[in-house]
């Protein structure tokens, strides 16, 4: 999709549109904050709630056709998380956020290639604050392909933003496995399991979850699991 194409329709939205009240403007502020209270607390369906009487309120809100967008990506309804995330792009062509979401939604569809031009899209955007994610999924969309150099320096990248994020050290140590770089994979799923919460440097839980979660992981998961065991062998 163009940026030109998102420009125009972004201008026809916007001239259809009819721009809310100063009274709609500050309801439609006050429910986008109830609604981020309540996703920060986990509650989503509060939040969802909230989020919609904003978008009915204010339909040009960005962030809340995003946070919609996000809770339904938590529900694993991908089609209606894309087409919020599509909306808001179309109100803002350089919303990294949106383009963000876009491409995980893409990623939990298994839709890697198509996950890789907004992920790109969101990191074009050089004030973009938090861009550890999107080098994260990128780096995720690469691996799922067999691109295992660009998924390196994806992982690399997303660590260089992102260095208290655990995850993406896993996945960079399943990368350097799939490379033959053994021992850097040992070395930084090492330091994963140091840095992460759930096993604080605890070796043995952490092979003691993963082959529990053989019992129920399917397809890609599996492949990933089986890995991690074989890199803790090293």
């Amino acid at each position: 999709m163009s940026c030109v194409f998102l420009m125009l329709l972004s201008l026809i939205i916007n001239s259809c549109s009819t721009a809310p009240s100063q009274k709609e403007q500050k309801e439609a502020d006050f429910h986008y904050k109830m609604g981020s209270a309540s996703l920060s607390e986990g509650n989503l369906q509060s939040a969802f709630a909230e989020f919609q009487k904003t978008v009915q309120l204010d339909p040009g809100n960005k962030d809340a056709l995003v946070s919609l967008g996000y809770i339904h990506l938590q529900f694993e309804e991908f089609e209606k998380a894309k087409g919020l995330f599509l909306r808001a792009i179309s109100i803002d062509p350089q919303f990294s956020d949106a383009y963000t979401y876009l491409g995980i939604t893409y990623i939990k569809m298994r839709q890697w290639k198509e996950a890789i031009d907004p992920l790109k899209k969101a990191l074009s955007n050089v004030l973009y604050k938090t861009p550890g994610q999107a080098f994260y999924y990128l780096g995720m969309a690469y691996y799922r392909l067999g691109l295992f150099d660009n998924a390196i320096d994806a992982f690399k990248d997303s660590i260089k933003r992102s260095p208290s994020n655990p995850q993406a050290y896993y996945r960079l140590s399943l990368t350097y496995n799939k490379t033959g770089r053994y021992g850097d994979a040992a070395a930084i799923i090492e330091r994963a399991i140091d840095m992460d919460p759930a096993f604080n440097g605890d070796k043995a839980k952490f092979i003691t979850e993963k082959k529990q979660s053989l019992l129920t992981s399917k397809e890609e998961d599996e492949t990933d699991t089986r890995d991690y065991l074989e890199i803790m062998k090293y």
